[in-house]
């Protein structure tokens, strides 16, 4: 029987990458899923005719996660097309690395970080958690960053982390508070295959990074994915408060 059968599913910023991989993997395992957009919208329905076309069920609905009456939008018209929230994925992010989130001055990444990362995260716990308290259950994964805690050099990982660091106080916190009905963990993505990376590959910075990982390579946003798949999980059942590194053993 597949694993999140008869669940449902919100994964933020869900329209491409480490979010998309998240939204195809739960629904392979039997989870209804909502795909949540800020302005990627053919991308995200893309994404649902693809689940769909293989027997899955999902949709895609907009939300801007830093306003919170865009979340209680998102939490409505979930509730509407599926009936019930079980999982929800606060995977949206600001990229400040590449496109127009590169061109940004140092306090526009900062306070996108922020927005977006941080509050983003708060806004969509704080606001799915009476539907969960409601029905007795349920499961939060967000996303910090491997080195948070640890650091990295140059300014751009100094906000990084700082924001990561602090979705990451707050979800243990949080997890503190909601149980023992409601579990809250962390994923920690280290280098992962996504557009930043797509951008380095043939730079001596990225075999520099590569020199640094035990198992020598780049995550793929499927190795993410499973490791939410699996906090997400009923194996996951005893564990709470925890950050799981997908890093290749760089930490």
């Amino acid at each position: 029987m597949p694993r999140l059968e008869h669940k449902t599913v919100v994964v933020t910023g869900a329209s491409g990458g480490i979010g998309e991989s998240i939204a195809t993997t739960f629904a392979r395992e039997g989870a209804h899923v909502v795909v949540n957009y800020k302005s990627s919208k053919e991308k995200a329905v893309d994404i649902v005719k693809k689940i769909n076309g293989t027997g899955g069920k999902a949709v895609a609905i907009r939300a801007n996660v830093t306003d919170p009456k865009d979340v209680t939008f998102l939490i409505d018209e979930a509730l509407s097309e599926l009936g019930q929230i079980d999982i929800w994925v606060n995977n949206a992010g600001a990229d400040i690395l590449t496109g127009k989130g590169a061109e940004l001055s140092e306090q526009e990444k900062l306070q996108s970080l922020i927005d977006i990362d941080l509050k983003g995260t708060i806004n969509c716990c704080w606001s799915v958690l009476p539907v969960m308290e409601q029905a007795g259950h349920g499961v939060i994964i967000n996303m910090t960053w491997d080195l948070a805690i640890h650091g990295f050099q140059g300014r751009n990982p100094q906000m990084f982390a700082a924001v990561k660091a602090g979705v990451r106080g707050f979800s243990q916190s949080l997890a503190k508070t909601v149980a023992p009905e409601i579990r809250v963990n962390l994923v920690a993505p280290g280098w992962i295959e996504t557009a930043f990376a797509e951008d380095i590959m043939k730079t001596t910075y990225y075999q520099e990074r590569i020199s640094e990982i035990p198992l020598r390579r780049f995550g793929q946003p499927e190795d993410v994915a499973n490791a939410a798949l699996y906090l997400a999980s009923d194996e996951a059942a005893y564990i709470t408060g925890q950050t799981i590194n997908i890093n290749g053993g760089l930490i």
